[in-house]
Parts: structure tokens; C-alpha cells; sequence
């Protein structure tokens, strides 16, 4: 990746004030259908105005190739580190109601989509469940997260 393929808009990076819930989550972000930088920005309003989980900061985005499925724009993705008093399993059904709610549609593996909010870590936690692995399975070999996420802890936001 290029210092091209790495921008910033008013929403990524930033950082915002904490509200003390209990869990910390870090949460990536994806999406390649329409103005997914604007959505991104939406998306962070509507979590922080939610009631149940409040974004604490959010890493600058990268612009990436699609991986799977390649016949498709390119992707903008990043992180976002949460903080909630919801469980696990009820964030990550949280989530899937906010991408449905901002348009998504699962058409396909690894299609296009509007937006993607997958739970990379929630607190120290290890689950394997059929309906959650955390941490993320293979997150460490997808630039579309360790690249945002090295540039959160690195500082830059």
C-alpha cells in the first residue's frame, strides 16, 4: 500500500469522549457501494447518538483492492475502537441491525457492500461460537485491518 492508498476525512481519524461503559471493542469497517466515506461518517453519528455503544476513536481509511470476489471498486475500510455495555453477542447483533439500517445487503460472499462492521476484539475475550469467533479469524492477514489498526496505535489518531 501506498501513503495514497491512506487519507483522512473529518470523521477518520478522530477521537471522541467516553461515556465509561463497561467493554471495549475494536470494530472494522468496510464498505465499496456509493459515497462510503459520508455513510462512514453517518454510521459513527448514528453509533454515538445510539444509546449503547459510544465510538471512542476511529483509525484514518485505507483504500484497498476487494479480496474473493474481484469483479468489483475497490474498498474503503478502517477501525473503530467502541465502548458499550452490551455483550458480545448482542453487539454483534447490534451491528448487523446498523448495517442493514445503512443499506446492507448480503447478495453474495465477499460482494459489494455498503458497509461491513465486523468485531475484531471485544475486551480480552476468546469465543468460538457458531455465530462468533473472536478475535476476528485471519484479521492478522488482511491489510484492510492490521494497516488501519497499526496506524491507530501508532498515534495518528
Amino acid at each position: 500500500m501506498s501513503e495514497s492508498d491512506i487519507f483522512s476525512t473529518p470523521r477518520f481519524p478522530a477521537r471522541f469522549t467516553s461515556h465509561g461503559m463497561r467493554h471495549r471493542a475494536i470494530v472494522g469497517i468496510g464498505g465499496n457501494i456509493g459515497d462510503v466515506a459520508d455513510r462512514f461518517a453517518r454510521v459513527v453519528d448514528y453509533l454515538n447518538h445510539g444509546g449503547v455503544a459510544r465510538v471512542l476513536a476511529t483509525s484514518p481509511l485505507l483504500k484497498n483492492p476487494p479480496f474473493g470476489y474481484s469483479d468489483q471498486p475497490d474498498f474503503l475500510n478502517g477501525v473503530i475502537v467502541m465502548e458499550t455495555a452490551l455483550s458480545a453477542h448482542s453487539l454483534m447483533r447490534y451491528l448487523l441491525w446498523v448495517e442493514k439500517r445503512f443499506g446492507r445487503k448480503r447478495v453474495f460472499r465477499n460482494g459489494p457492500r455498503t458497509v461491513d462492521l465486523d468485531i475484531i476484539f471485544y475486551d480480552q475475550l476468546r469465543i468460538r461460537t457458531r455465530r462468533l469467533v473472536l478475535p476476528h479469524p485471519h484479521f492478522h492477514e488482511r491489510d484492510s485491518v492490521m494497516i488501519p489498526l497499526r496506524l491507530l496505535k501508532d498515534g495518528s489518531v
